[in-house]
């Protein structure tokens, strides 16, 4: 035969390689179910998150409510000098980051110290005990907790002030006095939120090998040492994704709680970004200059969560992306 016989293999058809869209649907019609559970979150995000993003160009406009936001004049950077040349807004910033880092630094480490404490507690009553009088807090709304500061520091039957006129002390108004607000905000956001942030630590606590426990003892260690050496280790991991997190949220002070409690005479310390944005938007209806500062707030956060995450990623070989 003068010809070269062809391979059996060249007469097989090809299979044809779907397309992406075609991918995308195959999986969406097998995995149909799972997808509508997703449906009303992914709604949520949309109309709630994601389409008032449209109404952020009022920062960069000489917005008018009679005009709308496509009438509007555009002005550019304008809002953002004027918020820079303003000094109660710079004093909103020193005042985020003065709270946020005094939180950061005092507040970060005691859930971890309420992990391990409780870890080393073997009796499961008195575990559970302390867990639930821990986490009870947490559940409380910010109103009652905000109630509860105010009768608790109440210049005349108040707890502390009846404490002071029983040693012959003199009387203190403290949710007046400016010195006084960040320290009452700090330690009152510790006693509502600590117990209940170290159940995450306690979970990653709960996830480290037994066996490791077990070695250590074998080899003499004590109980601080198999905590400095093997339990901090372990959940070090968790503690760098969570500190990213929060470092996300530096510049997001919780306002509800700052606006409940404090009065003009301590704005010097207690005036934050988001209080700030809230007189300046609705009180004021400056929702132009209002939405300026919201932008400004959210680049800076995501600037430090990007910066943090990569620090994270380079010591802990772990980040939240």
């Amino acid at each position: 035969m003068s010809g070269a016989i062809e391979s059996p293999a060249t007469f097989v058809k090809q299979p044809v390689r779907a397309s992406k869209w075609g991918e995308v649907i195959e999986t969406m019609r097998r995995d149909w179910m799972l997808y509508a559970m997703l449906a009303p979150a992914l709604i949520w995000f949309l109309i709630f998150m994601y389409k008032p993003m449209y109404g952020l160009q009022i920062a960069f406009k000489h917005f008018s409510a009679f005009k709308g936001i496509e009438g509007s004049e555009w002005i550019g950077f304008a809002h953002f000098m004027t918020l820079f040349h303003s000094d109660q807004f710079l004093r909103a910033i020193s005042n985020t980051l003065v709270i946020s880092f005094y939180s950061l630094i005092l507040a970060a480490p005691v859930p971890i110290l309420l992990a391990l404490m409780i870890n080393e507690v073997h009796s499961k009553g008195f575990r559970k005990t302390v867990q639930t009088v821990l986490y009870l807090p947490h559940f409380i709304s910010v109103v009652i907790v905000a109630g509860i500061v105010i009768a608790f520091l109440s210049p005349t039957t108040g707890l502390v002030n009846t404490a002071l006129r029983a040693l012959g002390l003199e009387q203190v108004y403290f949710l007046t006095r400016p010195e006084w607000f960040r320290g009452i905000y700090i330690s009152s956001g510790i006693w509502k939120e600590a117990g209940f942030d170290s159940i995450i630590y306690l979970a990653a606590i709960m996830g480290i090998n037994p066996a490791l426990y077990e070695s250590a003892q074998v080899d003499g260690a004590t109980r601080w040492q198999m905590i400095w050496r093997i339990t901090v280790p372990c959940i070090l991991p968790t503690i760098a994704v969570l500190l990213v997190i929060r470092l996300g949220h530096i510049l997001e002070v919780g306002y509800e709680y700052i606006v409940l409690l404090y009065q003009p005479s301590t704005y010097e310390t207690a005036d934050v970004i988001s209080t700030y944005i809230y007189r300046l938007g609705l009180q004021g209806a400056r929702y132009d200059l209002a939405a300026a500062a919201g932008i400004f707030n959210a680049v800076v956060a995501l600037i430090l969560v990007l910066t943090a995450n990569k620090i994270s990623r380079r010591i802990t070989r772990t980040g939240v992306f």
